[in-house]
């Protein structure tokens, strides 16, 4: 029943998704919804993680800025097809995952957060100093649009609905897994792992697992955003990334898919909304972030389940008297 409810869920969000596009005034908010699919993909794989797995990651940015960057290189500079360069990003940033994640996750709770944040903090520093590589400071520029099939996607709206199907296909990835014996798993990891162990659960395959497949979305979203925008700097893939990631997921509620979601979308437009305010566009970004918080403690997600359930009180109270 609960997995139906989520492929309904699913199919909603797809033809919203879908639908979007047409009632945008203009390219700009085309562009915040790219972005804001591109989030998606990264909380998603930190909603596994962190919520269903509670295993606690600050380096995400790394790993989208990695895959971001070795993609740009491979296909500007090396001459490799934005294909196979995509594809040699995603593989590298899987590989890099698999060697921080061995030692790291053998830590728990601060001394985990406190390894990933070092590991995005050593790769932000390379960003910024291998200037012959990455362009330094300056950025990266001249990287080729996203082809497919040989088709180049000069147009945002042909992109953002690849990068729409893309985000969907993770999103139904996800949904699986949840309800499949490695859901299973990654609760009761976060629950107890001495009691998971204790009845038969492989900690140590499960907690890299749901580590590499995190890095495994965030990679996808980093190529993705590499060829979307043709120029990509250090600044964009920098601990405050990291944190804000982490903010979607609390956001829109630790241990839901379709939290996590709305908690990214949020986070990427609501600063378009207080552009207004220029003096003071942070202090209300902080504590509309606090309001939410201390009204929603269960996220966005959990927000709305209890509106649902109080309305549904409500009507049936109403029905019956």
């Amino acid at each position: 029943m609960a997995y139906r409810k989520d492929m309904i869920w699913l199919a909603g969000f797809f033809v919203l998704l879908m639908l979007a596009p047409t009632l945008l005034p203009n390219n700009y908010y085309l562009t915040i919804l790219i972005l804001g699919c591109l989030h998606a993909m990264n909380a998603v794989g930190l909603c596994l993680l962190v919520g269903h797995a509670g295993q606690i990651s600050l380096g995400h940015a790394g790993f989208y800025g990695l895959a971001a960057y070795t993609s740009a290189y491979l296909s500007t500079t090396v001459g490799l097809s934005v294909g196979l360069s995509m594809l040699s990003g995603v593989a590298l940033t899987v590989a890099v995952s698999v060697l921080v994640g061995l030692p790291s996750l053998k830590l728990k709770g601060h001394y985990l957060a406190m390894a990933t944040l070092g590991f995005g903090i050593i790769l932000s520093i390379l960003f910024t100093e291998t200037v012959e590589i990455t362009g330094g400071p300056s950025g990266f520029v001249g990287i080729p649009r996203l082809t497919l099939f040989g088709w180049e996607l000069s147009k945002d709206l042909t992109l953002y609905r690849v990068v729409a199907v893309i985000l969907c296909l993770i999103v139904w990835l996800a949904f699986n897994l949840l309800h499949c014996r490695v859901g299973r798993a990654l609760r009761a990891l976060h629950t107890s792992e001495k009691a998971a162990q204790a009845m038969g659960v492989d900690i140590a395959r499960y907690k890299l697992f749901v580590f590499v497949l995190s890095a495994a979305f965030s990679a996808t979203a980093g190529v993705l955003y590499a060829h979307y925008l043709t120029f990509i700097a250090p600044s964009s893939f920098g601990f405050m990334f990291s944190v804000e990631l982490i903010v979607m997921v609390v956001l829109g509620g630790m241990v839901s898919v379709p939290g996590a979601i709305i908690g990214a979308f949020f986070v990427t437009v609501l600063p378009e909304f207080l552009r207004a305010f220029e003096n003071i566009e942070v202090v209300l970004f902080g504590a509309i972030l606090i309001l939410c918080m201390m009204f929603m403690p269960e996220g966005m997600a959990g927000g709305w389940n209890r509106l649902w359930a109080w309305s549904r009180r409500r009507i049936s109270g109403g029905a019956n008297g």
